[in-house]
């Protein structure tokens, strides 16, 4: 019975020993613990000339080389125009983007709701506005501030971005979605892909276009170079917006060159829209941009009959004369006496540009010729035959030719692709499955301004360790209570 009893002496002893040395083990171990960065949130409302659209973003607080790592969690459409529509009514505009906000405050925690960075950026329908009624912008303005001033969130202003601006985020945009800017690496890190050649972006809105690239040479205009510094590695970027050459204002200049003409007419002769078409326009709506130069006594209540001809080579002419090709000696141009580097490189071209040759069909690399053929024979369809085969399409129908064509100059005649190099231009509307803007690009931007948040850490323990010190206490007092059940098992016995 002695020996026995040493024997469970010695199992109680060893237990008490080794739950002392895993305690101390556990509490001398205690180290410094890195807790994951936490989340930071951002607004952007983007007030184009035709519909504004919310974009919720978030990136971790610990930034890649001084730029965070953004991406989209929720994009919202406004509904109705664009702001610049509510030049009369702009306690409207204020009020139509609540619905959005709304949306983003089920989004984002209330917690950080109110350090939650938010702007809004107006492209070029607010700087024609501006152009045209300083005032009146200034108003519409004041009721987005205040509608947007009434939620919980750090409101950074309503502005009008420069043309630069806008074309460069949206190089930002388009190159950070392709992982040319950075890239998660097999060693499970971000950095900066080696030998990758940037994007270059092509614009089309409602009101301006623009282009963004980085050149060959070096920019000789500065007033079109921009430079950005993103994930650690520097970027000089040739960039210009023309304001009126979007697809919408072209149009208007279009209309209104025709109607020049023959300013006394009212008929006007419209060799891009189809034959058989045929709508009613009033001067007052025909000359209501100021993109569009009025003739000396304009008569606003006149009425004019605006009839498709259907004429192709006639649509051409006539959409060339709204360019100024010509340019200074020793310079390049783009156009109206702009100047531009020889186009470099791969080119994404998106928003107009897109919506147009895909309703044509013509996103796929299709060679030049193949361009020009589709086109025209497009261009020489009757009013009757496109209503039959595009039922569904009717609103903006009769305006693919033109559009078909301006963009055919446009890229050609004013920015100086050819046969060459149009292969380099991949009509798209999204890049990695996102949609292409200047939002996100301004966000990524904008984060480089704040300064990278110190990892946060607490005492404790690393999660092996741990686990080992727990799981050796728990065996050590299962041993325990098995010789405080083997003594008295020998007691009773």
């Amino acid at each position: 019975m002695d020996y026995k009893a040493k024997t469970v002496a010695g199992l109680l002893a060893a237990t008490c020993v080794f739950s002392i040395i895993a305690l101390i083990l556990s509490v001398v171990n205690v180290k410094d613990v890195f807790l994951p960065p936490s989340t930071k949130y951002g607004l952007v409302f983007d007030a184009g000339s035709t519909h504004t659209a919310l974009y919720i973003y978030r990136w971790p607080a610990d930034k890649e080389n001084g730029t965070g790592i953004v991406s989209q969690v929720e994009a919202c459409t406004v509904s109705g125009p664009g702001i610049s529509s509510y030049a009369d009514d702009p306690a409207g505009a204020g009020a139509s983007l609540k619905p959005c906000l709304d949306k983003a405050m089920k989004i984002i925690p209330a917690e950080q709701q109110r350090e939650t960075p938010t702007y809004l950026g107006a492209t070029a329908g607010m700087r024609l506005l501006r152009e045209q009624n300083s005032s009146k912008a200034e108003r519409v303005f004041a009721e987005v501030a205040k509608a947007i001033g009434e939620y919980p969130v750090d409101f950074r202003g309503a502005q009008i971005l420069t043309g630069n601006e806008e074309g460069s985020f949206g190089w930002i945009t388009i190159n950070y979605l392709l992982e040319t800017l950075v890239k998660y690496s097999f060693a499970e890190k971000w950095e900066h892909p080696p030998d990758t050649e940037v994007i270059g972006a092509l614009d089309l809105g409602g009101a301006s276009t623009q282009i963004t690239f980085q050149p060959g040479v070096s920019i000789e205009d500065k007033s079109t170079s921009v430079f950005y510094r993103l994930y650690g590695s520097n970027y000089w970027l040739y960039t210009h917006s023309y304001l009126c050459y979007g697809q919408t204002q072209a149009l208007k200049m279009l209309l209104a060159a025709l109607h020049q003409h023959s300013p006394t007419a009212q008929r006007i002769s419209h060799p891009c829209y189809p034959t058989g078409y045929q709508e009613n326009v009033t001067t007052a709506d025909l000359y209501s941009s100021p993109c569009v130069r009025a003739p000396s006594t304009p008569s606003p209540a006149q009425v004019l009959t605006v009839t498709g001809t259907g004429n192709p080579a006639a649509c051409s002419t006539a959409v060339q004369k709204l360019f100024n090709f010509s340019c200074e000696a020793n310079k390049t141009c783009g156009f109206n006496g702009v100047y531009q580097p020889p186009v470099r490189g791969q080119f994404f071209a998106f928003a107009g540009f897109y919506y147009t040759f895909h309703f044509l069909n013509l996103t796929s690399q299709q060679s030049l010729n193949d361009v020009n053929s589709t086109v025209q024979t497009f261009c020489s369809k009757s009013w009757a035959e496109l209503v039959e085969t595009f039922p569904q399409q009717k609103r903006y129908l009769h305006t693919y030719c033109s559009v078909a064509i301006y963009i055919l100059t446009l890229l050609l005649d004013g920015y100086k692709f050819n046969e060459h190099t149009w292969s380099s231009i991949h009509f798209s509307r999204q890049a990695a499955n996102a949609d292409i803007g200047w939002t996100l690009g301004f966000m990524l931007n904008f984060t480089n301004t704040i300064p990278t948040e110190a990892l946060e850490h607490a005492k404790g323990h690393q999660p092996s360790l741990w686990a080992g010190a727990v799981s050796f206490i728990v065996l050590a007092i299962v041993a325990g209570l098995v010789a405080v059940f083997l003594q008295c098992f020998w007691k009773n016995k």
